[in-house]
């Protein structure tokens, strides 16, 4: 109102000067600009108040005779009606036009809204991530108190909710916060619900296809395991097998001597154990694999565990173990059994390749972490194999001179890291291996 009021009445001034050039009649059209200017930025309503207030200061000021709102001759009164007549014209189109640049604006931001929308849900890891970024993301642009995106079916709710079309026996909703203006909430439903609706249920395609591909990975993944599984049931299983049925059969012999028969019990003994470890191995694998294996943490002693997993591997052929643990280690909450599942693998797998060289086991404290490592002195891991150790029947290039199902270490990994501990491999060809155990501590 103020622009529309010093508009008028500087263009009332300006005409002053040009009435020296050109009649009064004939200047009116300079209020036009004011109209025009008051139209575009304010809307008609104030541009026809604009229009009017100009007609009176024309005729008042300028149309004789001046000084009152009359008008003398007929030629005056046709130039303030079409004066009037253009002022109520260019506020009009000064009104469409500013529609239209509106209008023009509103779709720039929804079409950019949807350009963002589709960044968010079709850029993201997973649409439970997206989900309340896209929401608040949409809130802002919006400029809502409140909005919130819903997969499933929309609950109860004192906020107006708008069911997103996202394809059959599917579900999603946008609930906001209660909007006053009628036509913004119709905005909602016809022009900013249809495109993020068609954006949600991308998304929900493209997370069931990812799904479907994890699926077959893991499908893939379980005929691996089951065809190694059954290699290692065809040969690693049978052979102690055999080698105890062949014992239990010569034992039967009359003519067998009591030496004789004592050696072939060591055997059925040797291999019945190897058979009860082969076993314990294929059991832990598949309670890691299932997820079974939930750790039963307690404050235990690091140096109890390790001690005791050595005196389990310790009846076995083999080199020595030097233990080089730092006193008072402290305490750590694991699982001891699983722990000692840990130690036993490594040592057992430490001795088997560390010739006739000391495998040592070393713990202390660095920088708030209780580390243990596993060192042998055998020939080392390739390096292309480095990466690989870990894996489930994944044996030694060794050209088959050690035996084993390739679990021990697949296992070492999955208790370790179920009790919230790292492991590492570390090696160099020809100067043997490193396993490193790293616990946080509190």
């Amino acid at each position: 109102m103020l622009v529309a009021a010093v508009g008028v009445a500087a263009m009332t001034l300006l005409i002053y000067p040009l009435r020296q050039a050109a009649p009064a009649v004939s200047l009116g059209v300079i209020y036009l600009l004011v109209v025009l200017l008051v139209s575009t930025y304010w809307g008609v309503v104030l541009g026809l108040a604009t229009s009017i207030a100009s007609a009176a200061a024309y005729n008042f000021f300028h149309l004789p005779p001046t000084g009152e709102f009359t008008i003398s001759k007929a030629e005056n009164w046709v130039a303030l009606g079409v004066f009037l007549a253009a002022a109520l014209l260019a506020s009009t189109l000064a009104e469409l036009v500013r529609a239209q640049a509106a209008e023009a604006r509103r779709r720039q931001e929804e079409a950019d809204l949807a350009a963002e929308m589709a960044r968010i849900l079709l850029g993201g890891a997973s649409l439970d991530e997206a989900l309340p970024v896209a929401s608040a993301r949409l809130a802002k642009e919006l400029r809502l108190d409140r909005a919130d995106l819903r997969i499933g079916a929309a609950g109860a709710s004192d906020e107006v909710t708008i069911d997103l079309d996202v394809g059959a026996d599917r579900a999603a909703s946008m609930t906001v916060a209660p909007v006053a203006d009628a036509g913004q909430l119709e905005r909602l439903r016809t022009r900013v619900a249809p495109p993020v609706a068609a954006l949600l249920a991308a998304a929900m395609d493209r997370d069931e296809l990812q799904q479907e591909v994890v699926e077959t990975r893991a499908l893939r993944r379980s005929d691996v395991i089951k065809t190694a599984l059954l290699r290692a049931v065809s040969h690693d299983l049978r052979t102690p097998l055999t080698s105890i049925i062949a014992a239990a059969d010569a034992v039967r012999s009359p003519t067998l001597g009591p030496g004789d028969r004592e050696e072939l019990g060591v055997v059925i003994g040797d291999e019945a154990e190897r058979l009860s470890r082969l076993i314990d191995k294929l059991l832990d694998m598949s309670r890691l694999q299932s997820g079974a294996a939930e750790p039963r943490a307690d404050w235990i002693s690091i140096d109890d565990v390790v001690r005791t997993a050595l005196e389990h591997v310790e009846g076995v052929d083999g080199p020595a173990v030097e233990l080089a643990l730092d006193p008072d280690l402290p305490l750590i909450e694991a699982d001891a059994a699983q722990l000692e599942r840990v130690f036993v693998n490594l040592l057992e797998n430490a001795r088997r390749y560390s010739g006739e060289h000391p495998v040592r086991v070393r713990a202390r404290v660095v920088g708030g972490h209780l580390k243990v490592r596993v060192i042998d002195r055998g020939p080392g891991i390739p390096a292309r194999e480095l990466a690989h150790v870990f894996e489930p029947f994944r044996q030694g290039d060794d050209g088959g001179s050690h035996s084993g199902v390739g679990l021990g270490l697949a296992i070492v990994k999955g208790f370790v890291e179920a009790n919230g501990a790292t492991v590492t491999a570390e090696s160099h060809p020809g100067q043997g291996s490193v396993f490193a155990i790293d616990f946080p501590l509190p």
